[in-house]
């Protein structure tokens, strides 16, 4: 999770360094278009299967490929405009929504004190999002917050395809070439041409992506989301070194508030996790 956290931050990172002049559907082909071509080398040496290996894995697998594209779009478009480690926070109440889609896809019910933790982290985002029409940031910092919801709910099918036995390679392999299929014609339509920096960064944050989705995807299929998602917050850390080193922006103090709120429900989920697991 902390090496997944890292890589999401370097993707991210990359995207944002790619300038906010080309389309976010472009940026998004790049970054699963590589994921794509290193998951099908890695299936390929594996000997493993292009199809389905388990019966009744497709749905999960194409719910998996939409939601984790929705997630995808919106954390991208929300680059565009946002401080860096406020992107990534917001898209970082995934591991939160993780618990939700576990309990609606594999019935992994959480209990009465999570859903206290989840409200906790969800006021923890409005001092990040800073609701207000006034505030030119707040639309992308709803797309953001958004792009942890659609997130979450990728991590729920990954959690339910990893329960069932399907193989971690295949299950990158086909959300990343789904995802390139789905958006190729509206990358065409609107392609912008690129300088040679900008193939390099966009290039970079494939291969970021693709080694983070391994990471994670073998996080989820190993573990419960309630047990490891705490660690999935590193990437703010990473995000906020990157952000301050490389682009010179520092969160706001109300962003820095709403970041404690949010690490410290992350933190007592993982801490009270344990203890319930080892009362048992």
């Amino acid at each position: 999770m902390v090496l997944s956290a890292f890589f999401f931050a370097c993707m991210n990172m990359f995207v944002k360094l790619s300038g906010d002049e080309l389309p976010v559907f472009q940026k998004v082909f790049f970054r699963n278009a590589m994921a794509a071509v290193i998951a099908f080398i890695v299936l390929l040496k594996n000997k493993g299967s292009l199809k389905p290996t388990v019966k009744g894995s497709l749905p999960f697998l194409i719910m998996r490929t939409l939601f984790g594209l929705a997630g995808v779009v919106c954390n991208y478009y929300a680059l565009e405009t946002l401080v860096l480690s406020d992107a990534s926070i917001l898209n970082k109440m995934s591991p939160f929504f993780a618990v939700l889609f576990s309990f609606i896809f594999i019935k992994e019910r959480p209990k009465f004190w999570q859903w206290l933790i989840l409200g906790g982290a969800l006021f923890g985002t409005l001092f990040v999002i800073k609701p207000s029409f006034a505030n030119a940031a707040f639309i992308p910092a709803l797309v953001g917050f958004m792009s942890g919801v659609f997130a979450g709910a990728a991590y729920g099918c990954v959690r339910k395809l990893g329960l069932m036995g399907e193989s971690n390679p295949y299950i990158v392999f086909f959300f990343s070439t789904a995802s390139t299929l789905l958006v190729t014609p509206i990358m065409i339509a609107g392609y912008v041409p690129m300088t040679v920096y900008q193939w390099i960064y966009l290039l970079s944050a494939g291969v970021s992506a693709a080694l983070a989705q391994f990471c994670i995807t073998a996080a989820y299929t190993y573990a419960p989301a309630k047990e490891i998602s705490v660690y999935d917050f590193s990437q703010i850390i990473f995000a906020s070194l990157m952000s301050l080193i490389v682009f010179s922006q520092a969160p706001d103090v109300y962003s820095i508030i709403g970041y404690v709120i949010i690490i410290s429900m992350a933190v007592l989920n993982y801490f009270l996790s344990k203890e319930k697991t080892s009362s048992h």
